[in-house]
């Protein structure tokens, strides 16, 4: 119905546009009223002569997408000049001449053959002409005309896009807009309305609307929440001839997303949440994690977790994953069952970020509450101390109780424990713990002196549990007893002066003790009870520890007595003291004016006045040097040996000939036979050794030696080896000689092929014949033996 209506128009107005312009064409086809032979009053009533124009004609029509059977009837040209008679040819060219318009050259008719769209071309230009049929002589002068294409509405509205896609807010006002968009129609649009566009939804009602004459779409409704409904498709349609029936239209598909606004709160699912955790848990370890929904999504959907009330505040902590919008429970501290067994938490969850658009919808936050149920878990025994320290007398009998450790299971069964010594602590075996009360024991006698502390360990097991076990470092100080004596703290020797003056001091001795300071110093120095009125020497106590030895006479003589032994008796202030007898040595020896030694030996009076002690020395030692020097000389003269092996002028076995020059000639060239290796002279025999004597005449065996003039190396190798091998004489070393000349000459004979022709050879060279053109020249150059001889 829609359509046969466009098309009962469309043919109604072709009809109508055919028969105005047959009508209106033929009157402008004609020439004007002929002025030729007329007259014409002026203003002044003058009679005014005007020259005839030929043809005179206004632009044509023709409607576009014309389909009827036979061609259209453009107009018609006609010149005044024109008798009827057929001797006047119209001529039609210009645009589209002869292909889309063609004219009848006796009537002047014009048709055009195609169907023409005005939206590809909207007019022509054409040139009409009359000429004279016979000579083509030009009658009129050629004239444009114009032919326009008359729009009918035969294309639709198109979109400049098929689909849109647009973002508004979520709960915008209504009228907010959204998207505009824009359809364009490809008829006239300054004749009639084929191009008059009117815009019109046809879905996407209620929620939004669109301006008739824009194209804009605007919202429609208002509160459109994202979260019930985010996408919408809408589709809008574009219609010419002003919207009115029959006119053609099209349509697009927007596609409209409500983006989010934060207008809800988050919100727990449920009110109480239940977690468990184990009391051997570490800090930091994930308890649980609680979710608050927020519909938003987003910056308007993040949550930030907090804890803001409950008895587990100081033992548990909340962080947010941003990634899952998750709250994470973790532990911040030890949880110990046996002390307490739950704990709760009040969490809250917020927004992070808020719009105060929509702050009449808060408060964007929930809280929850987190119940946290501490599991028992089998602990390992718990010392009452993290570490214990004792002290023992040293040596204190074996058995002596040192201290006692103490541990004890931490779990509600709290079962027994027993005790060990980690032996890698006490190699030594020193000490020895009861399993059951942790009483610690010396099983040896202890020396502070060698051992001032000793650090052990101590494990505490279950019973029933093995594998469940506690260490703890155990200190044992050895306290110390008063049980070594002071003694000199080095080894003095002491020397006094010959003409020492009475009462002067020689030496300052000090003690040491190994004993703790508490039993050692301060040391008291005096001399035995027997000698202290001794006439030579006396001993003053310095009381720092110290004490002074000094002369008591005048006047000692290295003669009569060179070597003195003075008692000391040191005591130390422990509880009970002790004491010990050190025995000082003192050295008589002769000094000069000023006190410097000279000499300590008794001896030394006896030699001669003009020669020291030390002269003496030094002209010995030169001695004894010279006479050794001697001695080994005489010594390498008699152990110099003949050689082992006489080695005779000419031989040459297993030598090495090196030569200084480039060699000279025939002679050199020769050097290099095989047979140079042998010796000329001892070929028959071998050769003796001077410095043992053989047990039987080794003989050659003649099957071994190869011919002299052999050039096969391996054999000639092999056969020294052999003969090396079985040799009792030969020497067991390699004997390498080195030539700076020639030597007497060769028994192998000249490898030169420069006397070749004219020495007696018996190589064969006959086979460079089979060796191919490639080695021909050798072969003319040598020959067979039968050519050298014929030659020679």
């Amino acid at each position: 119905p829609k359509m046969k209506e466009e098309r009962c128009l469309q043919a109604a107005l072709l009809c109508l546009g055919v028969l105005c312009c047959s009508q209106g064409l033929e009157r402008p086809g004609r020439a004007r009223p002929s002025l030729h032979g007329h007259r014409d009053r002026g203003k002044e009533g003058q009679v005014l002569h005007r020259s005839k124009r030929g043809w005179v004609w206004n632009q044509f029509f023709v409607i576009e997408e014309y389909t009827g059977p036979d061609p259209v009837l453009v107009g018609r040209l006609h010149s005044d000049i024109d008798s009827g008679d057929g001797n006047i040819k119209y001529i039609l060219s210009g645009e589209g001449a002869g292909i889309i318009f063609v004219i009848d050259d006796k009537s002047g008719n014009i048709h055009a053959t195609k169907t023409l769209d005005r939206e590809e071309r909207a007019q022509y230009t054409l040139t009409a002409q009359a000429v004279d049929r016979n000579t083509n002589r030009p009658l009129e002068p050629p004239s444009e005309f114009i032919v326009k294409v008359q729009d009918i509405n035969d294309n639709p509205p198109e979109f400049l896009h098929e689909n849109y896609h647009a973002n508004v807010p979520e709960r915008s006002n209504v009228g907010t807009s959204v998207i505009q968009v824009t359809a364009s129609d490809a008829d006239d649009p300054t004749y009639g309305n084929s191009a008059k566009l009117v815009y019109s939804i046809l879905e996407g009602q209620p929620y939004f609307s669109v301006e008739a004459q824009t194209g804009i779409i605007r919202t429609a409704l208002p509160n459109m929440d994202r979260e019930a409904k985010e996408e919408y498709h809408v589709v809008i349609q574009a219609k010419d001839m002003g919207g009115h029936m029959g006119g053609l239209s099209g349509t697009t598909k927007v596609t409209i997303t409500l983006t989010d606004v934060n207008d809800n709160p988050p919100k727990f699912p449920q009110s109480v949440y239940q977690m468990s955790v184990s009391e051997a848990a570490v800090p930091g370890e994930e308890v649980g994690r609680v979710k608050a929904k927020d519909p938003d999504i987003g910056e308007n959907g993040l949550v930030a977790y907090s804890i803001i009330d409950g008895d587990g505040m100081d033992m548990f902590e909340i962080t947010t994953d941003y990634e899952t919008q998750e709250g994470v429970v973790k532990l911040k501290k030890t949880l110990d069952y046996e002390t307490k067994k739950s704990y709760s938490l009040k969490v809250e969850a917020a927004n992070v970020h808020i719009d105060p658009k929509f702050i009449s919808n808060g408060p964007f936050k929930d809280t929850v509450t987190v119940k946290i149920a501490v599991e028992d878990a089998d602990e390992p025994p718990v010392f009452l101390k993290p570490s214990y320290i004792f002290e023992v007398q040293e040596n204190a009998a074996s058995g002596t109780v040192v201290g006692k450790v103490h541990a004890k299971d931490p779990d509600a069964a709290n079962s027994a424990i027993r005790y060990s010594i980690d032996r890698h602590t006490d190699l030594e075996r020193y000490f020895v713990i009861n399993a059951e009360d942790g009483n610690i024991k010396t099983i040896k006698t202890l020396d502070r002196e060698e051992m001032a502390w000793h650090n052990i360990s101590v494990f505490a097991v279950e019973v029933h549990k093995q594998h469940q076990e506690a260490k703890v470092p155990v200190a044992i100080k050895v306290i110390d007893v008063n049980d070594n004596a002071p003694k000199f703290a080095a080894a003095y020797e002491a020397f006094v002066c010959e003409n020492a003056r009475s009462n002067q001091q020689f030496i300052t001795i000090s003690a040491d003790d190994k004993d703790d300071s508490a039993n050692g110093p301060r040391f008291i120095f005096s001399l035995p009870p027997e000698i202290i009125h001794n006439p030579n020497f006396t001993l003053r106590d310095n009381r720092d520890n110290t004490a002074s030895v000094l002369v008591r006479r005048e006047g000692f003589s290295r003669q009569k007595q060179d070597l003195y032994l003075l008692p000391i008796v040191i005591s130390d202030g422990g509880v009970p003291p002790l004491s010990s007898t050190n025995t000082l040595s003192i050295r008589v020896c002769g000094c000069d004016g000023s006190g410097s030694l000279l000499s300590c030996n008794a001896e030394a009076y006896v030699l001669n006045a003009g020669l020291s002690t030390g002269a003496l020395i030094a002209i010995l030692a030169c001695i004894v040097i010279l006479l050794v020097i001697v001695v080994l000389f005489v010594t390498l003269k008699r152990q110099k040996k003949e050689p082992l092996i006489v080695f005779e002028e000419e031989d040459v076995r297993e030598n090495i000939i090196t030569y200084d020059d480039e060699g000279g000639g025939e002679e050199d060239t020769e050097a290099f036979d095989i047979a140079t290796l042998q010796n000329p002279d001892g070929i028959n025999g071998f050769i003796p050794r001077k410095d043992i004597k053989p047990e039987y005449q080794y003989l050659p065996r003649p099957g071994l030696r190869p011919a002299p003039n052999s050039v096969d190396v391996d054999d000639f190798i092999n056969t020294r080896i052999q003969e090396a091998d079985n040799d009792p004489t030969a020497p067991p070393y390699d004997s390498i000689q080195i030539y700076g000349y020639e030597g007497r000459g060769s028994v192998a004979g000249s490898l030169s092929s420069l006397e070749s022709a004219t020495t007696d050879s018996d190589l064969d060279y006959d086979y460079l014949q089979n060796w191919g053109p490639r080695f021909k020249k050798l072969a003319d150059l040598y020959g067979s033996k039968d050519t050298f001889d014929d030659d020679s």
